[in-house]
């Protein structure tokens, strides 16, 4: 995967096939680190940036009734569908517009900050939401600690995705991505004051989640891709083709989740 994941999705097609491919590969280590961190009844929870209602869903049967989950994204309509009790869900722009409250016992965002334009305004502004002893979940991709759509290169399949994976990355930093935001997270939580900072990263190599990410990406993309050199529409069939063939070892970046407690 890479910076094209949660930021860049719009109402086309390729935009839910893509959401849930994301949800299919990174649900598991977020409910790990959510449970770890000790979600339970009665929390006040604040989900950053939501494009879908997995992770909300989940955050409201551990709350429960006495608790409270704030979702909240600049487009709402991913999320419409659970805005009901416990759940509220709002219009808003981290980093941009102060917290939807205050004193919540989990601050959570994954994929949320890459193309914010002040991540370090955003994360001060999520870890002073909670409450002492508060904590914050910050998850999101390092496409520069690992590039390649094939890691595996072994035939001209492998190297036809890496060089339009490539040419994908060349687009997002284009648009002001920061490929390597991933790896900063414990230093920039650090910096927000919080301690007992801690990270670690999943990696998925192989997965068919992958290749339909990779397929709904590139759909969405093959416009630009051909108008900036980086393939031509058969190239982009022909890889298309590849992933349907269920043949190829497809791989995303590392997500790196990292966590700390407000003093």
């Amino acid at each position: 995967m890479m910076r094209t994941d949660g930021h860049l999705l719009d109402n086309r097609p390729e935009a839910a096939a893509r959401s849930a491919a994301l949800a299919a590969l990174f649900d598991p280590t977020t409910f790990r680190h959510l449970e770890t961190l000790g979600v339970g009844p009665g929390w006040r929870c604040w989900e950053v940036g939501a494009c879908g209602t997995s992770v909300v869903s989940w955050l409201a049967k551990k709350v429960g009734p006495t608790g409270k989950v704030v979702a909240t994204a600049t487009d709402i309509s991913w999320i419409a569908s659970v805005a009901r009790p416990p759940v509220e869900v709002r219009v808003h722009e981290v980093g941009v517009e102060r917290p939807p409250g205050e004193g919540f016992d989990l601050v959570h965002a994954r994929l949320a900050l890459a193309r914010v334009p002040d991540r370090e305004r955003a994360l001060r502004s999520m870890a002073e939401a909670l409450r002492p002893g508060g904590r914050l979940l910050v998850e999101d991709t390092d496409p520069a600690l690992q590039h390649l759509a094939c890691p595996d290169e072994h035939g001209p399949e492998q190297q036809l995705a890496n060089r339009l994976r490539k040419g994908l990355l060349r687009l997002l930093i284009g648009r002001g991505e920061d490929l390597s935001y991933g790896r900063k997270l414990p230093r920039q939580l650090r910096a927000a004051g919080l301690r007992r900072v801690g990270a670690d990263a999943y990696f998925p190599v192989a997965s068919p989640d992958c290749a339909t990410l990779e397929s709904a990406t590139i759909r969405q993309f093959r416009d630009e891709l051909v108008a900036a050199g980086f393939g031509s529409g058969q190239d982009i069939d022909r890889h298309l083709e590849n992933l349907a063939s269920g043949s190829m070892d497809l791989a995303t970046a590392p997500m790196i989740s990292a966590w700390g407690r407000r003093a």
